[in-house]
């Protein structure tokens, strides 16, 4: 009897302390690789990974997103870092608050050491703002960057000034012209902060100009993918290549565990086939 009720109680101990460990365990591994990313490229290498995790012991998911504590910390880390040091920022969100995600490209746009942003997989509204801040996007070659423009609520800024537009003002109740009102001076904030980084990082007037107004007039959803060569078209410094240590870091950003995997795979690299002699023995 009192041996059971110890292995209880060491289980109990072991179910509170397996979830701690393996967070430590995490976090030294992280270290580690952004350490060995530093190393070899010379660099201050940030992090901005947002995943859906799951809350204490209770599972349920919690989508992240960017907020005024990831400014905080970027801010911080930028703070530390030597005016002429290259800053190496991995970026991996779906986006966020425009305040917090403006004041991260903003201090990037001011280090003066060479600031290289990295997309492994996507970094969508707030995040594709952060990259525009860089002077060098490097991307997966299927990563995507996303539209900058502003949301109302649950409904997009352009889409509410245009049902303003297209219907008669009599006809449109007093939440919806409001709406228009807070999204007219969004639409415009929003495209006069993109233009302010882009010429802060280098473009002229005109050209900062254009960039703004294609990302943020609202001619996309808000979620449409921006690849690598659409970003080169739009005149956006992107080139392909992201660094295997980037790889191994978003191994290590698990998202919340699920009762049954939707992807599965034997996860270790495989060689091309040689081909097979069709000449058969005699």
């Amino acid at each position: 009897m009192e041996f059971t009720g110890l292995l209880f109680w060491l289980l109990v101990l072991f179910s509170i302390l397996s979830p701690v460990l393996q967070r430590r365990f995490l976090e030294m591994n992280r270290l580690r690789l952004i350490h060995q990313l530093e190393q070899r490229r010379g660099s201050r290498v940030i992090t901005l990974i947002h995943r859906q995790e799951a809350v204490s012991f209770l599972g349920i998911p919690l989508a992240r997103y960017i907020d005024i504590d990831d400014a905080e910390a970027v801010l911080r880390a930028i703070r530390l870092t030597p005016d002429e040091m290259p800053i190496d920022f991995i970026v991996h969100t779906p986006g966020g608050l425009v305040l917090a995600a403006e004041q991260i490209a903003s201090a990037l746009v001011r280090h003066r050491g060479k600031v290289t942003v990295f997309v492994p997989h996507y970094a969508m509204s707030g995040g594709t703002l952060i990259a525009l801040a860089a002077d060098e996007i490097v991307m997966d070659e299927n990563a995507v960057l996303g539209p900058v423009d502003p949301q109302i609520g649950q409904y997009p800024a352009a889409s509410v000034l245009r049902v303003v537009r297209e219907k008669p003002v009599a006809e449109i109740d007093d939440q919806t012209l409001i709406l228009a009102d807070i999204g007219e001076k969004a639409m415009r904030q929003v495209n006069a902060t993109v233009r302010h980084i882009l010429m802060a990082n280098g473009r002229s007037e005109e050209e900062a100009q254009r960039i703004a107004d294609v990302l943020t007039c609202g001619q996309w959803t808000h979620d449409y993918p921006i690849d690598v060569e659409e970003a080169r078209q739009l005149g956006l410094p992107v080139t392909v290549g992201v660094p295997d240590e980037v790889y191994q870091l978003m191994e290590l950003y698990p998202q919340a565990m699920q009762r049954r995997p939707s992807v599965q795979y034997i996860p270790v690299p495989y060689e091309t086939p040689r081909p097979r002699d069709n000449q058969q023995r005699r």
